[in-house]
């Protein structure tokens, strides 16, 4: 799990996330990853040559209560190389295909331009703009019926 907290501790990622997390927070959010009661999925990304750790992706409840979000964490290491679009595009053929969800949802902060366009490469649309956690935030969403 020192990969996973390397996430939670870098400041490069955690800049659109709230910042980074102190080791009890870590404590706390790898074990609710670990909760048999918990809505959400989670997914190691690991390069497959080398098995090198490249970040985490997760399928869980948005804040809204409605929707189910996408989220994703990449060491920036890997950052630039695509491998945030394949990891991603996986795990949205899983929840459409395997998990037979109709509609996912991803927000990010309007500042942060790389996840911005790497939703739209995805194939999600902007749907509103929300004010939350000190920021300007962006909610894009894609249905099953309008993959690519």
């Amino acid at each position: 799990m020192n990969e996973v907290k390397e996430l939670y501790t870098n400041e490069k990622v955690r800049r659109y996330l709230g910042g980074t997390y102190k080791e009890e927070q870590i404590k706390t959010a790898i074990g609710n990853m670990f909760m048999k009661e918990s809505e959400s999925l989670y997914w190691v990304a690991r390069e497959i040559r080398t098995n090198t750790f490249i970040g985490l992706v997760s399928l869980s409840p948005h804040h809204d209560g409605h929707d189910i979000e996408i989220s994703y964490q990449v060491l920036p290491t890997w950052w630039g190389k695509g491998y945030g679009l394949e990891i991603t595009q996986v795990i949205l053929h899983f929840a459409f295909d395997e998990l037979n969800l109709k509609r996912i949802i991803a927000e990010t902060q309007l500042s942060n331009i790389k996840s911005c366009n790497l939703l739209k490469r995805l194939g999600m649309k902007l749907e509103k703009k929300i004010e939350r956690f000190g920021a300007q935030q962006c909610i894009y969403s894609i249905s099953s019926s309008s993959r690519k």
